[in-house]
């Protein structure tokens, strides 16, 4: 079968991922299959849009095993495959991806907050993004997560010339031993008994560039400002708290399993360059094609379900 195509950079195709055969590689494939979780997912409950995901183990272990087989060899070699599964039934796929990539980490999504309608159970909140690489250094972008609200309100309350500054700690803690010298400041001498976190030379330096927040109070540490406009965000670490899933977001379900647009943006921005290749075998409602149009990536989408066409296609209408 023919591939749609979507937009300049997007296309899908309406077949069985296991048949997909191609020369082309890929610089992210972003990898989203049943869960095994003993599930039948509907859209609603007068939707036959959905999926079964029953499977027994051994048959679920040989179909995600053939599927990285096969997607391990459309992936670049600096490319990125991230594997989506809930953390309820990360084991199988994490021994299959774990024999046949070298690099393999897990990125923790809290999709959710705590459920307080789990009776029997504690409420699962966790998603796994297994993050695979072939090589050590595969292609990485730093992304920034947004700076939580509670922080930025009570953490940036001092000011100068400069703009708002919160403080940074140039003293060690107690419990470990710092760098030991005196400095002269404003005519006091501070000589904390735990040292500093940082050299003599490096302090003075931000002594002259007025960038060490003087105590008032006797006695007390001194502190580094660190300016609220010179920190957007914080690198992306392996814990994702700040995005949230579909249910508590803006966005319409169009798929029973359907992932925030902004958590695809953020795979894409982390593992390509504008204009790379990004593969979806199993794309369900296609977000993972629109965070590469608004990127712009080239993406390929594959489907076996036919009812996923239209979704699809009015993500780009």
């Amino acid at each position: 079968m023919e591939p749609t195509n979507l937009s300049n950079n997007v296309n899908i195709l309406i077949q069985d991922a296991l048949q997909f055969d191609t020369t082309q590689k890929y610089t992210m494939i972003y990898f989203d299959p049943p869960f095994n979780s003993k599930r039948n997912y509907k859209l609603n409950v007068d939707s036959d849009i959905g999926f079964a995901d029953k499977w027994a183990d051994d048959e679920y272990y040989n179909f995600i095993k053939t599927m990285i087989d096969k997607l391990h060899d459309m992936l670049e070699k600096k490319g990125t495959l991230f594997f989506h599964i809930s953390s309820a039934c990360m084991f199988i796929p994490e021994i299959i991806l774990r024999q046949k990539f070298k690099f393999v980490e897990p990125i923790f999504w809290k999709k959710c907050r705590s459920k307080n309608n789990v009776k029997n159970k504690l409420g699962s909140t966790i998603d796994i993004i297994w993050k695979c690489n072939k090589v050590l250094k595969p292609k990485f972008n730093i992304v920034l997560q947004p700076k939580d609200p509670t922080y930025l309100k009570n953490s940036f309350k001092n000011k100068d010339d400069l703009g708002n500054y919160a403080l940074g700690h140039l003293v060690t803690e107690k419990t470990k031993k710092g760098y030991i010298y005196s400095i002269e400041i404003a005519g006091k001498i501070f000589n904390p008994k735990s040292g500093w976190r940082i050299k003599k030379s490096e302090l003075q330096n931000l002594v002259q560039q007025n960038r060490v927040h003087l105590p008032k109070k006797e006695g007390a540490n001194l502190y580094k400002k660190i300016y609220l406009h010179e920190n957007p965000g914080k690198p992306c670490s392996d814990l994702w708290d700040d995005i949230h899933s579909i249910t508590q977001g803006n966005e319409i379900r169009k798929y029973p399993t359907a992932k925030p647009i902004k958590l695809l943006e953020r795979l894409v921005l982390i593992s390509t360059d504008p204009g790379d290749h990004v593969l979806d075998p199993m794309c369900g409602s296609g977000t993972t094609g629109e965070a590469c149009e608004k990127l712009n990536r080239k993406c390929t989408l594959i489907d076996q379900n036919n009812d996923v066409l239209e979704i699809v296609q009015s993500r780009f209408n």
